[in-house]
Formats: C-alpha cells, sequence, structure tokens
C-alpha cells in the first residue's frame, strides 16, 4: 500500500477518534443556559435555571454560581431555582459549571433584577418657608445645631458656607481653590466633608470654623456628586444610578447598591439624606425625590415636587439646569425635612404626604 494513503486513513482514524472522544467530553457550544442574558426579573420571584444539552450528553455535576457567590450544585441537567427576595437591585452574573471528570465546561448568562413593584406615589405639603441665597449653586445641604450647612458649586464661586435659617444670611464660609468646583457634603462629628466634581479630591474641615484641616484622594466614583451620613458609613453618588459606601474615616469603599425601579435602572442619582432608615435622593433636573431602600437599592417611593418653586418665581436664568431642585437636609431632632435647588430664591420645610391627602 502506498505509504500516503497509510498516513491519510491514519490521520482520518485521529480526527474520527477525537470528534468521538470530543462528544464524550462534549463541547461548551453545545450547551445553552436560560433565562436569556438580560431577561428583567421582579425582586422576590423565582428564577429557574435550566441548562440544555443535547441527548447522552454526560454529567458527573452542575454547579451553580452567581456573581462570587457559590449557590448550589445539581447532579444532573434538572432545574436549579434562585430566589431572590433578599438581593440586592442590577446585573446578577449566573454561571453554571458542568463537570465531567476532570474537565469543566461553564456556561453564563445574566439578569436584571428588579424592584417588585412600582414606587408608591408621593406628594408634599409646604409647612415653612425660608430666604436662600439665589447666588448659590446648591450642590449640598445639611442641617445641624440650627444651622444649615450648604456647598455651593461651579467653578470659581464654589464655597462651603454655614446659614442662618431664619434670615438667609452667610455665617461662615470657606472659600474653594478657582480651580475646584464643590460637591456634596456631609458633618461627621466634628467635621465637615465636602467633595469636587471632577478633580478628584475632597476637603476636611473643622465644623466650628469651617477652616480647612485636610484633604484626600476621592477616586471611588466616576465624578463626585452627593453625600450624607447614616451614623456610620458615608453614602456618596457619582451620577450613575449606583450609591457607594464609604469608611467615615478613610473615606475608602466599603460597598455599594445600584438603584432600580420596577422598570430599570435610575440614573443621575445627587444629593443625599438618610430619614428613619431610607435613603433619600435628588435626581438631577427632575422635580421629584426618590426613597430608596439602604440594603437593596430598589425605589420604595417616588415624591412628585413639581410646582414647590414654579418657573416663573424663579430667578431669569440662561442655562435651564442653573435652577433644577437640588438639597435635602433632615432635623432628626424635630423630623423637620428641608428642601430646596440650585439658585433658588427659596428653601423650603416640607412634608411627604399620600396623594390625595
Amino acid at each position: 500500500m502506498n505509504k500516503k494513503y497509510i498516513v491519510i486513513s491514519f490521520c482520518a482514524v485521529l480526527t474520527w477518534f477525537g470528534c468521538k472522544q470530543k462528544s464524550n467530553q462534549e463541547d461548551g457550544s453545545s450547551l445553552s443556559i436560560s433565562p436569556l442574558a438580560g431577561s428583567n426579573v421582579a425582586s422576590g420571584k423565582d428564577v429557574s435555571i435550566q441548562l440544555s444539552a443535547p441527548a447522552g450528553y454526560k454529567v458527573d455535576s452542575v454547579v451553580y454560581q452567581m456573581d462570587d457567590k457559590r449557590l448550589g450544585m445539581k447532579k444532573d441537567f434538572s432545574a436549579f431555582s434562585l430566589k431572590t427576595d433578599t438581593l440586592p437591585m442590577g446585573i446578577k452574573q449566573i454561571t453554571a459549571t458542568v463537570y465531567q471528570g476532570k474537565n469543566s465546561t461553564p456556561t453564563t448568562t445574566n439578569i436584571v433584577l428588579l424592584a417588585a413593584k412600582a414606587p408608591e406615589e408621593l406628594t408634599y405639603q409646604v409647612e415653612k418657608v425660608f430666604p436662600h441665597d439665589t447666588s448659590c449653586y446648591t450642590e449640598g445641604l445639611e442641617y445641624h445645631n440650627k444651622a444649615f450647612y450648604e456647598s455651593a458649586g461651579l467653578y470659581a464661586h464654589s464655597d462651603i458656607r454655614k446659614v442662618d435659617p431664619a434670615t438667609g444670611k452667610v455665617l461662615q464660609s470657606t472659600r474653594l481653590n478657582p480651580l475646584y468646583f464643590g460637591e456634596g457634603i456631609t458633618v461627621i462629628g466634628n467635621k465637615i466633608i465636602q467633595l469636587t466634581y471632577k478633580e478628584q479630591r475632597g476637603f476636611v474641615y473643622d465644623l466650628s470654623t469651617l477652616k480647612p484641616v485636610s484633604d484626600f484622594s476621592y477616586t471611588v466614583g466616576r465624578e463626585g456628586w452627593g453625600l450624607c451620613f447614616d451614623g456610620e458609613k458615608i453614602l456618596n453618588t457619582d451620577g450613575s444610578n449606583r450609591i457607594y459606601f464609604l469608611d467615615k474615616n478613610k473615606y475608602s469603599l466599603l460597598g455599594s447598591i445600584d438603584v432600580y425601579d420596577d422598570k430599570g435602572q435610575i440614573d443621575n442619582l445627587n444629593e443625599l439624606e438618610v430619614i428613619d432608615g431610607k435613603i433619600y435622593a435628588n435626581v438631577y433636573t427632575k422635580d421629584f425625590i426618590l426613597a430608596i431602600n439602604p440594603k437593596t437599592g430598589a425605589v420604595l417611593q417616588k415624591i412628585n415636587m413639581e410646582n414647590i418653586y414654579p418657573l416663573a418665581q424663579r430667578p431669569p436664568t440662561n442655562d435651564p439646569d442653573d435652577d433644577v431642585l437640588n438639597g435635602i437636609a433632615y432635623d432628626a431632632t424635630t423630623k423637620r425635612i428641608f428642601v430646596t435647588g440650585k439658585k433658588w430664591g427659596k428653601l423650603f420645610q416640607v412634608k411627604f404626604v399620600k396623594k390625595g391627602v
């Protein structure tokens, strides 16, 4: 026989054997997984994770994982049930790894976990009106020891200030370098923290004097936006749908939640306040405030603030984003809530109520 044909025949046998071996070990491309990537799932609904394989596909075990957490194991391709009632909102990557002897084949998908139901619709009642500086581009607002503390933004106009509520008069202030754009603030003990917009710096001031005592690098979020303090950790936004949790002393990242309602993610989260265990957030350029579950990121309530300060009453501006709602403060002692906006002439004490009350 011609040696050429012997070599070809031998190669054909090797090819057939290799294909046969591959069919026994199986190729990951022959596996499919459901639900489909990007499927929306309402929180609280169990998710059935189902691997599909050709007939005769051999398996020793299937290990299921969500993000970096192992969920469980099956000895066959029967569906795996994932409970979602305690999970935080957002995108969850699901991996099913099939083991066959020493071989393993992962197959992945993802789901988007949404709030279980639409947020409760609330409105407001104005209880009192205070004067507010129309030159202040409000980026942060706090109430502490019978005074407002406010961060004013814009390059060459940024400062941090203490304000008399009754008169709106600035009692103390510290100007920022013109190269810095002031952003969110929060009071922690005897200090007050202020972020900057794009400069990746944060400043620490003495609360009693507003004199700067230190600064720190801020690289947690893509930009510096809102801040508040819940008594244990700092909460921070960066203009996305994410709320970061920061160490109150080191300003380093501790964790985060992603904010979703029943339809999808809510971007442009801005100024923050914690009231009675819920996170309240402004959404940049929107006339509403969101109440958010601090553990899951689910939007619980949506407070319609339209017409609290009609456009016709606001100071004239060339930019419609210059005079939007922004600023939430809370007096825990008297349970008073305060809201204002950028360059508004008024600051309001309000109560959030159900519609029709």
